[in-house]
């Protein structure tokens, strides 16, 4: 039996990725942080969102990854209202994202290799299943030669690349990344940019909060600046 109209545009997908409606936020010290925020992300959009330091890039990623709740104002995730999503649903929600975190948070028991498919684990997936794409992933963020290393022998710019890789591993419909080319050379920054745009292509929503201004520009993503506690776009 056919769906009714309302019914199939209940259960088809969200043409926006993420929107934001009249969002605040803050902390004791800084209560105006994101002020009267409005922001869509249409699905399979590619964004960079740029401001000075302490300008609130981190903290609005961080209302998108659910560790901080708007003050004022509705977030919209893959079409579904955040406040509304329990705490035990958020895990599989967040799975649904690559985070890719200025102090990349990889767990220093694992090695490059195990820290890379992780995302995969997680999702049931076995050593067989996944072993040659984690390796094609190293090979290009140029962590091949150091699969086998621990965390704690990588220079901060190989763990930035390997905090990447993980992100991005399971090519998730939302990624976000925080300051992700912030530690290396611009031949690398150049590198790990193609790779955001090849996943880009491959329909996934990307948000880059970076300070690299000409980075960008050679994007030709649309760029959004983030001043005053406010968000303005300009094509570039």
């Amino acid at each position: 039996m056919p769906l009714s109209p309302r019914r199939a545009a209940e259960l088809a997908p969200s043409p926006e990725t993420v929107r934001l409606s009249a969002v605040g936020f803050g902390y004791a010290e800084s209560p105006d942080v994101l002020r009267d925020v409005n922001l869509i992300l249409p699905r399979g959009s590619f964004h960079f969102l740029t401001g000075a330091s302490g300008a609130g890039k981190s903290s609005l990623l961080r209302l998108l990854t659910l560790a901080e709740r708007p003050q004022t104002g509705r977030i919209d995730l893959f079409g579904e209202d955040v406040g509304a999503v329990s705490r035990g649903a958020r895990p599989a929600f967040r799975r649904r994202m690559g985070v890719v975190f200025q102090d990349f948070r990889l767990l220093d028991h694992l090695s490059v290799f195990d820290n890379a498919a992780l995302p995969l684990r997680v999702r049931g997936q076995t050593p067989a299943d996944y072993a040659d794409d984690v390796e094609e992933m190293l090979a290009w963020v140029g962590l091949a030669d150091r699969a086998g290393a621990l965390p704690s022998a990588l220079s901060g710019g190989e763990k930035q690349r390997l905090a990447i890789a993980r992100a991005v591993m399971a090519k998730p419909e939302l990624i976000l990344a925080d300051e992700p080319t912030g530690s290396v050379d611009a031949a690398m920054a150049e590198r790990l940019l193609k790779l955001f745009q090849a996943l880009n292509r491959l329909g996934a929503t990307v948000l880059i909060a970076s300070h690299d201004e000409d980075l960008a520009k050679r994007s030709g993503a649309r760029r959004l600046r983030l001043k005053d506690g406010r968000i303005s776009g300009a094509t570039a």
